[in-house]
């Protein structure tokens, strides 16, 4: 009797084992289904790959830069060349304007000069109306009499024609009388006045 239990036991004990045997233990079947998985390829460790750029493409880019540089150039010169231009041709005109005017500074000496000998008071009358139109016309073309009777010699203005002894309470250097009045435009001196100095 004894030895038919321990043949029993040995059938089922038997039994087990092959179910053990045929259903693996968890853990070995996630090795088995990451052995049986296709392999992925690893990651590379490089960093990706640029592509390459078209020679003819970077050769475009650099020609473009430089006529846009070159056009940059142009343009800024040709600005300077109208700005120049125009400054010159606006001097030019001015000069110009102011050359016709100086030819008629001897006339405003003459006119001067028949005013201060003038005994017709109606003809006197006549030369200041003449007179006050050319000191309008001065007056349009922005010049200025310079008659500086009384004040200081100065060398940048004045133009010393004589030197006379000093008077009684004058100074040294300063413009005794003026002998031709000068003319300035916009601080330019067109004509020095012509001046006697005491000494």
């Amino acid at each position: 009797m004894k030895k038919a239990n321990v043949q029993d036991n040995t059938v089922e004990q038997n039994k087990k084992n092959a179910k053990h045997e045929q259903a693996p233990a968890p853990a070995e079947e996630e090795a088995v289904k990451a052995a049986e998985a296709p392999q992925e390829a690893a990651p590379a460790s490089a960093q990706p790959e640029i592509p390459q750029e078209d020679p003819a493409l970077i050769e475009a880019r650099a020609a473009a830069e430089d006529y846009k540089r070159k056009w940059y150039a142009v343009t800024a010169e040709y600005e300077n060349y109208r700005r120049r231009t125009q400054n010159d041709s606006a001097r030019r005109y001015n000069e110009g304007r102011a050359d016709v005017v100086c030819k008629l500074f001897p006339i405003a000496d003459n006119l001067d000069r028949a005013l201060k000998s003038c005994e017709s008071e109606g003809t006197r009358k006549g030369i200041e109306l003449v007179v006050k139109a050319f000191e309008k016309i001065l007056e349009e073309e922005h010049i200025e009499a310079i008659d500086p009777a009384g004040e200081p010699f100065d060398a940048e203005r004045h133009e010393a024609i004589m030197a006379v002894d000093p008077l009684e309470g004058e100074e040294s250097g300063t413009v005794r009388e003026v002998y031709l009045k000068g003319y300035a435009q916009n601080g330019k001196v067109l004509r020095f006045a012509q001046v006697v100095v005491v000494k």
